[in-house]
């Protein structure tokens, strides 16, 4: 019995350690919650024509495990708009030419699209505008596979979710030019916050 005590309080010293030395500092914080946000601006190698979108991105998971939940707002599409327009999680935070530097979908696991944790799917406008919220169970904010540094692309055209008969609908279906996006960062739970109940005081 004295052994297995043993076991148990080093594993918990262990856990203790990890939680405290290796875990964000926002966990204590916010707590265990970590927040993420993205500024979204229009790519500005754009075309003319093509529909300048701003907006935010949050991000909300928490510790250690669990769905990451995502607040989509945007806004800058034309009012009469009926395109459905894809949002994908890329590998790389580098917007420096564009939104090409951003590289391919993030896919720390190697699978086919659309089961990359950023497939975010399809977004459908109203009023010129993207408001939308969502669950995404195969990301994290947390260690090594964290989107967290990662850049927010919004594509021109509606994702294929995969059903395409072309290899690149296996890669990115085919959701066409990236217009918009930005690079997720660390945040504080204020602004999730101010959305949240901006959210619901537009409900009443």
């Amino acid at each position: 019995l004295g052994s297995i005590l043993s076991i148990i309080l080093y594993i918990y010293y262990i856990c203790i350690y990890l939680y405290v030395f290796i875990s964000p500092m926002e966990l204590e914080l916010f707590n265990r919650f970590m927040y993420g946000t993205c500024e979204v601006n229009p790519d500005p190698l754009l075309p003319a024509g093509l529909p300048q979108l701003y907006g935010q991105v949050l991000f909300r998971q928490f510790y250690p495990s669990g769905a990451v939940q995502v607040i989509v707002n945007l806004r800058g599409l034309p009012t009469n708009d009926k395109q459905e327009r894809a949002i994908h999680i890329h590998q790389y935070g580098d917007l420096s030419e564009g939104f090409v530097t951003a590289g391919p979908h993030y896919n720390p696991l190697g699978v086919d699209h659309p089961s990359h944790p950023g497939d975010l799917g399809n977004f459908f406008p109203s009023n010129g505008t993207v408001r939308r919220r969502l669950n995404v169970q195969a990301a994290t904010l947390f260690g090594g596979p964290s989107i967290l540094g990662r850049a927010v692309v919004i594509h021109e055209k509606e994702d294929d979710l995969g059903l395409g008969s072309d290899e690149e609908s296996k890669r990115s279906g085919n959701a066409g030019r990236r217009i918009a996006g930005c690079v997720i960062g660390i945040s504080s739970e204020t602004l999730w916050n101010k959305t949240m109940n901006r959210e619901k005081n537009a409900k009443r």
